[in-house]
């Protein structure tokens, strides 16, 4: 890694409420938690996010729509979470402490606070030292949350080690969840004890629990219980629920978020509009992980033998990340769905796609962006979760929401029926399921939640305590 160097531009303004916002060097960590600084920037706060120089194309649309007397950058090299191990990473993270530290000290108007992912757990240590409360922002579920410290804590055991799929509950958490073992996070179920890298991922995630403050990327209605569990475990009520954190369609064209689509915005647009509506069965696995070529080869023969028009987004590349070997969507599949498909390679407008009218269904990997694009779409979603948080994402949609269809358990192993998921991908697009009328009923809160209602109310009691920081 090469040495932290910082590089700030001039200070966050000579008066109001100045925080740091450090996202967790990931587009999936940091494209929410961009969202949620425009909204911190709508409320006349100024905020300088901390970013390396490599992930800085993500903040253009954020600098476009607001003056550069309001949001400040401070670049400082990082390890790019692709190429290495997560807590190589975190620990790595680390080596910013004092760089950090130096630019509080030096700055004319220092942040009230720090607003840091949960991955950095370190910065509960660098807060305290300043002086100035962390708030902890989980871009993931309060249910994500609530698994993850009970772990972290208690480091699972399972009964039978050879047995993948023994079961490992949690009494302790609402609704008493349950997962087999294979599908407890890998730094949990392999946790490495005195490997110095596992030692201080775990006291990172451990010290979220110190933190003056929480957000999730989530809302009230969604996940009600968990957040209450949360408020408990905390021992105090400063926990938020701010999301869904979505440029508003009024407000943010979304389709420059997160990046430039592979095949343009507007003929993807264009293609979408040519449809009827709830036709379109969109298909996509998120930026990290991917399918191994069995599953691939499946699910391409199921949107062929389906019938459905259908958006599939893949890699443009296998890039050698998650279980077992990424497939690629195969070559000429377009010329074997005789047009009804389009096939995106690379990076794809995904809001904008879940938000036309064409679009009723959306297979998914259930990485919580994803979950939350999907409900404020309002689309039926069939779940294929891979990996890490996605399985919690999944229990609750399909086993306590009731507003999604499992298609396949996930992992690397497992290859669903060819019968049954071509049966699924002509069922999600006929209207019939019941699930469609609750993830629309889920769509008009979560847009409520965010225009007047919960999320708006917990946001204005957050702004508000960071305004009272300000004052002492």
């Amino acid at each position: 890694m090469s040495q932290p160097n910082s590089s700030a531009a001039v200070d966050g303004g000579a008066g109001g409420v100045h925080i740091l916002v450090y996202p967790f060097p990931a587009p999936g960590h940091i494209i929410p938690l961009l969202d949620l600084t425009h909204l911190f920037l709508r409320r006349h706060l100024t905020v300088t996010v901390l970013i390396p120089p490599t992930h800085l194309p993500l903040l253009h649309p954020l600098l476009s729509r607001h003056p550069s007397s309001a949001v400040k950058l401070l670049l400082l090299s990082s390890p790019d979470p692709p190429h290495l191990r997560l807590p190589t990473v975190v620990r790595s993270s680390a080596e910013l402490h004092d760089p950090i530290l130096q630019w509080f000290k030096s700055h004319p108007n220092p942040p009230v606070a720090i607003v840091s992912d949960f991955f950095l757990g370190w910065t509960q240590d660098l807060a305290v030292h300043l002086g100035v409360p962390r708030v902890t922002f989980w871009p993931s579920a309060a249910f994500t949350a609530s698994v993850s410290n009970t772990l972290w804590r208690n480091l699972p055991k399972s009964d039978d080690p050879t047995n993948e799929n023994s079961l490992i509950s949690f009494p302790e958490i609402p609704n008493t969840p349950k997962y087999p073992w294979w599908q407890i996070i890998p730094y949990c179920r392999n946790f490495n004890e005195g490997d110095p890298e596992h030692e201080f991922l775990r006291n990172c995630m451990l010290a979220n629990n110190l933190s003056w403050g929480v957000v999730f990327n989530s809302f009230t209605e969604l996940e009600r219980v968990y957040i209450d569990h949360v408020k408990k475990e905390m021992g105090h009520d400063r926990v938020w629920a701010l999301g869904p954190l979505l440029p508003p369609p009024d407000e943010v064209g979304p389709t420059d978020r997160g990046g430039s689509s592979a095949v343009p915005a507007h003929e993807v647009m264009t293609w979408l509009d040519g449809k009827a509506d709830d036709s379109v069965v969109y298909v996509c696995f998120g930026s990290r992980l991917g399918l191994t070529s069995q599953q691939t080869e499946v699910l391409a023969a199921a949107l062929k033998q389906s019938g459905v028009h259908f958006i599939w987004c893949g890699k443009a590349v296998n890039q050698g990340h998650g279980p077992g070997d990424i497939g690629l969507i195969p070559d000429g599949f377009e010329d074997r769905v005789e047009g009804r498909g389009l096939i995106i390679r690379g990076w794809a407008p995904q809001v904008a796609i879940l938000s036309h009218r064409a679009v009723g269904a959306f297979v998914s990997h259930c990485g919580w962006n994803s979950v939350l694009e999907g409900v404020a779409a309002g689309v039926l979603m069939l779940t294929w979760p891979l990996a890490a948080d996605q399985f919690t994402d999944v229990k609750l949609l399909v086993d306590q929401l009731g507003v999604a269809v499992r298609v396949c358990e996930g992992g690397p192993k497992n290859v669903p029926d060819l019968d049954e998921l071509t049966r699924l991908l002509a069922e999600s697009v006929s209207g019939t399921r019941p699930e469609r009328s609750r993830v629309q009923k889920l769509r008009d809160a979560a847009w409520n939640a965010v225009k007047g209602g919960s999320s708006t109310r917990d946001l204005d009691e957050l702004v508000k305590q960071l305004g009272e920081l300000n004052k002492s």
